[in-house]
């Protein structure tokens, strides 16, 4: 996104010492990484990555314990033991830090910094999804136990990459890379302070930057900008609160974010699917009644999921959902016009109205199925195969969604209007536990 100087000072991004694991006091880089905490498929995946090594992220972003105040407390502990120990340790200066993922398909570049909060930033940051107050209460926790961010937020901005962004915003197109495309391009030219590969076969690679003219033209370039919350509504709203609960300046004024210049690295706009735990499939699908056409698929799931993107059709009643469980799939379709005038909200735009998550929450799973919305009832699987699995395993069902345009995000983010929680999955979303900020260094 790219924003004339209205939008006030723009994105102020400052460096930090950042927290890194010493490589000599680990097994692996890659097996101390993780998904972002709301990425991680528990409890199969919270296992796997705890047993990848003793030191792995996860037990400080997702830590074990009977009650929330254990939870947090044991994550602090664990921090202040992994410091003592020095399995991490702070770098010598504040940096900005370049990071890249590739996966051989996909090219990610983009910089983490600390990025200020303070008020005069309302309408910098644009989120898009509303966010469910039991995790942001839990990620307040968390951070106000250990003192640090353990994982930044992804947010995508729009830079000079593209030739109609130059044009529109008056830039000379040859002196495009003198921001902080530039400084990117240039700083991975050269050897990194980190390569790992993870399982999943994506080169994940660190780079500092500390020269003072790189970090005067970064901070130059976003200044004149805005950004997308495109991964962590719910740790943007908890760095929102933890500044609120302190008046005076201090380190709580600023949050770890990843910043991307889509312009030159498009993000790809996945689904996050639906697990019903308490809701068996049979009665899922009987009390639909004629609120949607209801049809059998055939699997696989890769066949069952092409069914229901030839399913969909623009404009109100297109929606489409592709409900597993018990060894089946079937596809819901044509809702009922009617029905979704009834249940739906009428207050907002048509292109929230017409969301597939809009309808399901508001239709399928405040009207017809009754669901409430606590961890209890419903889970949110980025995996549309962990998702089916586990709906067979536990006797539940899985609703898969088609991923939203990324046109219709900025759109809505634009008018100021929240999608539905959980809309959304933007990414590559960075490696959790490559670089972490601790408030105390500042």
């Amino acid at each position: 996104m790219s924003t004339p100087g209205s939008v006030g000072q723009g994105l102020q991004l400052v460096p930090f010492r950042g927290l890194r694991y010493v490589p000599e006091r680990v097994g692996s880089l890659a097996a101390v990484t993780s998904p972002p905490y709301d990425v991680v498929v528990r409890p199969d995946g919270l296992r796997e990555l705890e047993t990848a090594d003793p030191h792995n992220i996860v037990r400080l972003i997702l830590p074990q314990a009977d009650s929330p105040a254990d939870r947090s407390r044991r994550a602090a502990e664990t921090l202040e033991r992994w410091l003592a120990e020095g399995v991490l340790a702070a770098d010598p200066e504040p940096a900005l830090y370049v990071y890249q993922q590739d996966d051989g398909e996909v090219l990610q570049r983009g910089v983490i910094g600390a990025l200020r909060l303070s008020p005069r930033e309302e309408g910098v940051v644009l989120p898009h999804e509303e966010v469910m107050p039991h995790v942001v209460e839990d990620r307040a926790d968390l951070m106000r136990a250990t003192g640090a961010h353990l994982e930044p937020l992804l947010l995508a901005y729009r830079g000079h990459g593209a030739p109609a962004d130059a044009v529109e915003s008056g830039v000379d197109p040859d002196a495009r890379d003198n921001g902080a495309a530039g400084v990117i391009e240039r700083t991975v030219a050269g050897s990194p302070l980190l390569a790992t590969t993870t399982e999943d076969g994506v080169d994940h690679l660190l780079w500092r930057v500390t020269d003072p003219a790189d970090l005067a033209a970064i901070t130059t370039d976003l200044s004149h900008r805005q950004a997308l919350i495109a991964d962590g509504h719910h740790r943007w709203a908890t760095y929102l609160r933890l500044r609120a609960e302190r008046p005076d300046p201090g380190p709580w004024d600023f949050g770890l974010v990843l910043l991307v210049d889509t312009a030159r690295y498009p993000l790809r706009v996945r689904a996050i699917h639906r697990l019903l735990h308490q809701l068996p499939v049979d009665r899922a699908l009987k009390t639909l009644g004629d609120a949607f056409r209801v049809r059998a698929v055939d699997g696989p799931l890769p066949q069952a999921l092409a069914a229901l993107d030839e399913a969909a059709r623009p404009g109100p009643a297109g929606n489409a959902f592709l409900v597993a469980g018990g060894g089946r799939f079937h596809l819901l379709d044509r809702p009922d016009p009617a029905l979704l005038a009834r249940t739906v909200p009428a207050d907002r735009p048509e292109a929230w109205r017409t969301l597939d998550a809009t309808v399901l929450h508001s239709l399928l799973l405040d009207h017809l199925w009754k669901v409430p919305d606590a961890p209890e009832h419903i889970g949110y699987i980025h995996d549309a195969a962990a998702a089916v699995d586990q709906a067979e395993r536990r006797g539940g069902t899985a609703v898969l969604l088609r991923p939203v345009s990324e046109d219709v995000v900025h759109d809505l983010a634009r008018q100021g209007v929240a999608m539905p929680h959980k809309s959304t999955s933007f990414g590559p979303k960075p490696a959790t536990g490559l670089v972490l900020r601790s408030l105390a260094l500042g």
